[in-house]
């Protein structure tokens, strides 16, 4: 059975039995972007899904420090009241970030870790917001109440989602409006990028966490050849590039990403 709550100040969501497995979202994202391959992992899984601070259902907190290591503590605490000791972690854009320095935090907890498009394997640490991410979400947070009707025309879609997945004329309506919603409800979201900033992924995560990192072919958020620098993942880790597949992996892809996902904790037993 299904169930929510809020523990140590972030909202998360749990389905299904089984080794507990956190997915952790991306910047101006929420949890909602999960909803496709829950039901596929929630059937070996016991899923936790977690909105950041400032994301989804959990509150912005003055002060809180929205930094990968930071928000990485923060889902360890969540881990903890639930009780859960060990868990593998799967991680989207600044959440694969998270997932990566979590497993290098606390190696003896994570079992296994699967980026998807993670962040922070760039060559060159950002010094100021990528021209333009201000606007989409400024655009995102003045058009959230009209999102449910535009996104039902293709056009708009189109504006919207061509430039983030490939494949965006097969993403659900529902998706899409998840989406914009997710961004444009997001106080998070400044604070993650200013958070972010000159810093990268520079951690060593020992061989025992079973690892693997997972970008797509047409990534234009973080694209290969400034944004996908392999010596900054874990030597042992399983480097994947998906075909016909954008930023987020698990709506293009979903049916490889469960299986990368499935391999990846088998490989942790």
């Amino acid at each position: 059975m299904p169930f929510l709550m809020i523990k140590k100040s972030l909202w998360s969501q749990a389905t299904g039995d089984g080794a507990p497995l956190f997915l952790i979202h991306g910047m101006g994202s929420a949890s909602t972007i999960w909803k496709g391959i829950i039901p596929t992992l929630s059937k070996n899984f016991q899923v936790i899904t977690v909105d950041l601070p400032g994301h989804g259902n959990t509150p912005l907190i003055d002060g809180q420090e929205m930094d990968p290591i930071s928000l990485g503590k923060s889902v360890f605490k969540l881990a903890d009241a639930y009780g859960i000791e060990k868990f593998h972690i799967v991680g989207n854009s600044l959440g694969g970030w998270v997932a990566l320095e979590m497993a290098a935090l606390h190696p003896e907890r994570i079992l296994s870790v699967i980026g998807l498009a993670p962040a922070g394997l760039w060559l060159t640490p950002y010094t100021s917001r990528i021209p333009g991410s201000a606007g989409s979400k400024i655009v995102a947070s003045a058009l959230q109440h009209l999102a449910p009707a535009m996104l039902r025309y293709e056009s708009i879609r189109k504006l919207g989602f061509s430039s983030v997945s490939p494949k965006w004329r097969e993403l659900s309506v529902e998706t899409c409006i998840d989406a914009s919603i997710a961004m444009g409800r997001s106080p998070g979201y400044f604070p993650a990028w200013d958070a972010i900033l000159k810093k990268r992924f520079d951690k060593e995560i020992p061989s025992t966490v079973a690892t693997t990192i997972i970008f797509g072919d047409t990534d234009n958020t973080l694209p290969a050849r400034t944004c996908q620098e392999r010596s900054l993942a874990p030597r042992h880790a399983k480097w994947i590039v998906l075909t016909e597949c954008g930023h987020a992996p698990m709506w293009d892809q979903p049916d490889d990403v469960c299986a990368e996902i499935f391999a990846t904790t088998q490989r942790a037993k």
